[in-house]
């Protein structure tokens, strides 16, 4: 069988691919969080995370006006995480994108107390000057130090976007953020990704830079 492509020309793919998921959402979504449900639907091609992505009161609001007032640091638990934040855009903003988890201190003290080093790295990261948004795609034990430090009073987060993928404390972990009430940004259930992480900072980011897309 043959298919017939889609002439799109190469500058409006990604629009086109916009319009697409628009005509294809399962219902409408709330306008104050479509543009971070589309760039997740966009990234993964899972029309799932139009019911699954749970938004903190005003979570995007909030972050747009914090992101535009510059300083913020996001501090990623992969590098193929941190390598999917938009550079450009951050520049733009004054944000800075940290990821620590290859940093030889943060593998000392991981082999020290016997945790993980993305344990480890979120220890490291409470000790960052200025507003945090954590951006936690894969390790389940990220979000499990953050609600602890959060609880010892050590930590108080600007944004947790908690979308780790996988089977073990994934599900149980994202609930934790949530029952906290801090600003936050959760894909529930199993299902997640580095790439998701990077696509709802960059929707975050875009929307901060008045990007269209």
């Amino acid at each position: 069988m043959h298919m017939e492509l889609e002439r799109v020309l190469p500058n409006e793919i990604e629009k086109r691919s916009m319009e697409i998921i628009t005509s294809e959402l399962p219902h409408p979504i709330d306008e104050k969080v479509a543009d971070v449900v589309r760039r997740v639907i966009h990234t993964t091609a899972d029309f799932d995370y139009a019911d699954n992505l749970y938004f903190s009161t005003d979570v995007c609001e909030k972050t747009v006006e914090l992101l535009k007032q510059g300083g913020v640091t996001i501090v990623t638990d992969t590098n193929m995480a941190f390598s999917g934040v938009n550079k450009a855009a951050c520049k733009k903003l004054g944000v800075e994108v940290r990821c620590f988890m290859a940093d030889e201190d943060v593998a000392a003290a991981a082999k020290e107390h016997g945790t993980t080093r993305a344990t480890a790295s979120m220890d490291k990261a409470a000790a960052l000057d200025g507003p945090v948004i954590f951006a936690i795609g894969n390790a389940p034990t990220a979000l499990v130090r953050i609600c602890e430090l959060m609880d010892e009073g050590k930590l108080n987060p600007a944004l947790i976007i908690g979308v780790p993928v996988g089977f073990v404390n994934v599900v149980q972990s994202k609930e934790w953020v949530i029952e906290r009430n801090a600003p936050c940004i959760v894909a529930r259930g199993r299902k997640g990704g580095s790439n998701v992480a990077a696509a709802i900072c960059n929707a975050l980011l875009y929307r901060a830079t008045e990007r269209t897309l």
